[in-house]
């Protein structure tokens, strides 16, 4: 869900100025699942961009507070959302905790790093939704731990359908800064893409893991 179109538009323009999304319709990128896709998305470029992190930041934290309230904890899910959370964490003035794929093999394997109580409200921060399996791994970690996740709040979503399907599944309310539709509505307002590759854009979309170029 977008809360504001304009944070939608403006943080799809920051994202494509700083070059943390690319748009390459005419020769695609090859993603780890095998997937030929006309994007890519690295949102840890944001951090090297101090006016575009602080931008992010505040938006982020002021979406969580109006959509959840004033959370007791902000997690992050590792690795891409740790810096981000951080950030968010020290804007709202609340503790920070991460979330790891999987528990560590040794020491006090850990999967939540920090200090999380049973009980304490918390607030999950993204950098990137595609299907959502990763983020909602976190979610149930943190459930398990005893945390009330309120929801999580993301800076991009690819918009696709199976993600939607997969937070409604898990009932886990998600927000997001930006989305690919309002990606694609900058990227043609700015002439970053012509017409012709909008249609391709779209089309991969529709049908990310059969798409070819």
């Amino acid at each position: 869900m977008i809360l504001n179109k304009d944070t939608a538009k403006k943080t799809a323009e920051l994202l494509l100025q700083i070059k943390a999304i690319k748009l390459s319709p005419n020769k695609p990128f090859n993603w780890a699942s095998g997937w030929k896709s006309p994007i890519y998305c690295d949102n840890r470029i944001t951090l090297s961009y101090p006016p575009v992190r602080v931008f992010l930041k505040e938006e982020i934290a002021k979406i969580a507070e109006q959509q959840y309230g004033k959370p007791d904890v902000i997690a992050g899910v590792a690795t891409g959302a740790i810096a981000i959370g951080i950030l968010v964490a020290q804007e709202l003035g609340v503790p920070f905790v991460y979330v790891r794929p999987e528990p560590k093999k040794h020491g006090r394997k850990n999967q939540i790093e920090g200090h999380l109580e049973s009980g304490q409200n918390v607030v999950v921060i993204e950098d990137l939704i595609s299907t959502g399996k990763s983020s909602l791994n976190a979610v149930e970690a943190i459930k398990e731990a005893g945390g009330v996740v309120k929801g999580m709040v993301a800076i991009f979503s690819y918009g696709f359908e199976v993600a939607s399907n997969n937070f409604k599944e898990k009932n886990v309310s998600l927000t997001t800064l930006s989305n690919y539709d309002n990606l694609l509505e900058q990227a043609l307002d700015s002439n970053y893409i012509s017409e012709k590759e909008l249609v391709t854009l779209q089309e991969w979309r529709s049908n990310p893991s059969e798409w070819k170029q």
